[in-house]
């Protein structure tokens, strides 16, 4: 039988990057079946691993340097293809930045991430998109605004220090913007629809997983509330309810509110740039998966998103997750021809993690296999 098999998975978070998890499942099948072609198409979801995925995929890493969320100057990068960039704030200032790994929910700031589009821009990019998965701040975007020229001031007009809680903000001035922001298009790649404040908010759904308190996402989302008002003064646009708002601790809110930014959900963005609909062109299978399979996933992580662009081409997909908590019914409804998990293999969580790579191998061993027979 011909056609090659494209091999399209995500991170297994703790344990392997997207492109890693591709080298794995493709030893196993060429060891399952040495005849078999694969093509490697690691995917993301705008969250942690978007930079790696691109850079895979034949995007240029373009190093630069930035304060990560808490002040410190990080050295980072984007990746760039043409006049397309391509920036993640995970790995710019996202909790994986967090000096030690301390927690800093009141004064992390989205600074680096407007520091780093400011780059790109600078550098002749015209198509920008920003994975916002992973952020450390709740700050509303105005750290990121900051970094991109605009000015934050409290009520006595003195410009607020980046990592100053965003309720301290009276004043926002867009007169001294990047230039080039008027002539370029923002994508934000995200799956996230909450709102900017409210029950389910950016304080009140993430803050906690960025370590607030009971008190201290009231009181960070009682300053959402204020810096809406303040930002929607000074661009005569109210996007505090808009899907997405609440994305990145309200860098979603500042991007679409000031940028005039697109929201897409983060695995499409990432599909499209690394030409995935071509790869799946005259493809036998497709292989899938990352760390867990439940059903959140099935609101359109990269594992579905990827399962569905292979549907359209009439190409069966295979998933592939460390755990996988679907149901039968699920799996069907979610049009995979099959999902298996490493914890068949090894039921002990932490050598799962530990030895993916081999779980990884032997289980595109058995996939060939299962390819092979009539």
């Amino acid at each position: 039988m011909g056609g090659h098999v494209v091999i399209a998975p995500d991170k297994f978070k703790g344990s392997l990057t997207a492109a890693e998890a591709a080298e794995a499942i493709s030893a196993g099948l060429k060891r399952g079946d040495s005849t078999l072609r694969t093509v490697h198409c690691p995917v993301a979801d705008g969250g942690d691993g978007t930079l790696g995925t691109v850079l895979a995929a034949g995007f240029e890493r373009v190093p630069v340097y930035a304060k990560g969320p808490t002040g410190q100057v990080v050295q980072t990068a984007y990746a760039r293809s043409g006049k397309t960039a391509v920036v993640e704030m995970a790995e710019i200032c996202g909790l994986q930045r967090l000096p030690g790994g301390e927690p800093a929910p009141m004064t992390a700031s989205s600074h680096g991430l407007g520091a780093v589009v400011a780059q790109a821009l600078e550098h002749g990019c015209r198509d920008i998109i920003i994975g916002v998965g992973g952020s450390a701040s709740t700050d509303g975007g105005a750290g990121f605004l900051v970094a991109l020229g605009a000015t934050v001031c409290d009520q006595d007009g003195v410009p607020l220090p980046a990592g100053t809680p965003v309720g301290n903000a009276a004043h926002l001035d867009l007169t001294g913007l990047h230039p080039e922001i008027a002539s370029a298009a923002f994508t934000l790649a995200s799956d996230v629809d909450n709102p900017l404040y409210g029950p389910l908010g950016a304080a009140s759904v993430y803050a906690p997983q960025k370590g607030a308190n009971g008190d201290q996402v009231t009181e960070l989302d009682r300053g959402l509330q204020r810096w809406a008002d303040i930002v929607e003064r000074e661009t005569k646009g109210d996007f505090r309810t808009a899907p997405g708002a609440g994305a990145a601790g309200g860098v979603g809110f500042a991007a679409l509110a000031v940028l005039r930014a697109q929201m897409q959900p983060g695995i499409e963005v990432i599909a499209d740039r690394i030409e995935l609909d071509r790869h799946l062109q005259g493809a036998r299978a497709v292989v899938t998966g990352e760390g867990s399979l439940d059903r959140q996933s099935l609101r359109g992580k990269a594992a579905i998103g990827v399962c569905r662009r292979a549907c359209a081409h009439g190409v069966p997909t295979i998933a592939v997750a460390g755990v996988s908590a679907l149901t039968r019914a699920e799996v069907e409804e979610a049009g995979f021809a099959g999902v298996y998990a490493l914890s068949d293999l090894e039921p002990d969580r932490a050598r799962s993690m530990s030895h993916a790579a081999e779980l990884l191998t032997e289980v595109g061993e058995r996939l060939a296999r299962a390819l092979i027979a009539p």
